[in-house]
């Protein structure tokens, strides 16, 4: 009942925009047209999953959006066409993933850095990486086995979307596992759930490494889809800190469920595909993320009194 009662608004508002996107768009309806809409999304919603993991409990990630920027770019460099240096430098990029999360974790619990300002400066730190690397011209390019994740197909289905369906089977399982509810603890009540025997430090840290790794999932995604683009990740933290807070998530951590921030991520993309159908400039993006980070910061604010009243 409370997953439906979470899932349930964000599902009402995505299906009427789906709607609206079928009726300015007719060929939406066709399994193609909805096909590739779940391609284009797919980046965003494991993007958005990962960055449920870190807000759930009770952090940021403003990182990933310069993490996936790292992903292609190195990506292009390393191969540069070579189909046999794909798997390695698939397996490079994970690791890159996995270790800038690491590294965000590790600071912002063992150094207690706020993990606004720990992401924040990882972001600036990848991006300056990025530019001086490349000189803001990205060299090199993908293989086009690397490019099979992106942009081709499994018969009828797309690679991306296949792998957003495991990406989002393994989020949901994680989250009903004991970790899940550990990670909803510590980002509930620090201090209850430490004297109940929660290691939040550790389980913290794990929440940015799943953050990381879902930064690299989508970077390779992206690379297939879009291309080297040094500008490729950019805006997308906060596309994916709007996802999650529209599906319901509480930015001060502790409430909201992973299948509902990535229902969220779902319902921007279906935002951002309405708004571009009627021709709506794409400047407006930023000030509806702009809106939604707002009111859910808003409503975070008066739900939080309530909740302490009612435990009085």
């Amino acid at each position: 009942m409370r997953a439906l009662r979470t899932l349930g608004p964000i599902v009402v508002v995505l299906a009427v925009l789906l709607a609206l996107i079928a009726a300015a768009n007719p060929f939406f309806l066709e399994p193609a047209g909805f096909l590739a809409f779940l391609k284009r999304a797919a980046p965003l919603v494991i993007l958005a999953a990962g960055q449920y993991f870190v807000i759930v409990s009770g952090e940021f990630d403003l990182s990933v959006g310069s993490l996936v920027t790292v992903q292609v770019v190195v990506a292009a460099r390393l191969i540069d066409g070579d189909e046999a240096a794909t798997w390695p430098v698939l397996a490079l990029l994970v690791a890159i993933g996995l270790l800038i999360g690491l590294a965000n974790g590790v600071i912002t619990t063992a150094l207690r850095v706020p993990s606004f300002i720990t992401t924040l400066g990882m972001m600036l730190v990848l991006s300056g990486a990025v530019f001086l690397w490349t000189g803001g011209a990205p060299r090199g390019a993908l293989s086009e086995a690397f490019r099979t994740f992106g942009r081709k197909d499994l018969g009828p289905v797309p690679w991306s979307v296949l792998i957003l369906l495991a990406a989002g089977g393994a989020a949901i399982a994680l989250m009903r596992s004991d970790f899940g509810r550990r990670l909803v603890a510590a980002g509930d009540n620090e201090r209850a759930a430490s004297l109940s025997g929660v290691r939040v430090n550790r389980t913290r840290t794990l929440a940015f490494v799943l953050s990381g790794l879902a930064a690299a999932v989508a970077g390779i995604l992206l690379g297939g889809f879009a291309g080297v683009s040094a500008q490729v990740g950019q805006g997308l933290e906060f596309q994916a800190i709007t996802a999650v807070v529209l599906g319901g998530v509480a930015l001060g951590g502790g409430r909201g469920s992973v299948a509902a921030a990535m229902a969220g991520a779902f319902t921007l993309e279906a935002l951002f595909t309405l708004l571009n159908l009627y021709g709506i400039s794409g400047a407006l993006e930023f000030a509806v993320q702009g809106v939604i980070i707002i009111a859910a910061v808003a409503a975070g604010a008066v739900r939080l009194p309530l909740r302490r009243t009612a435990h009085v």
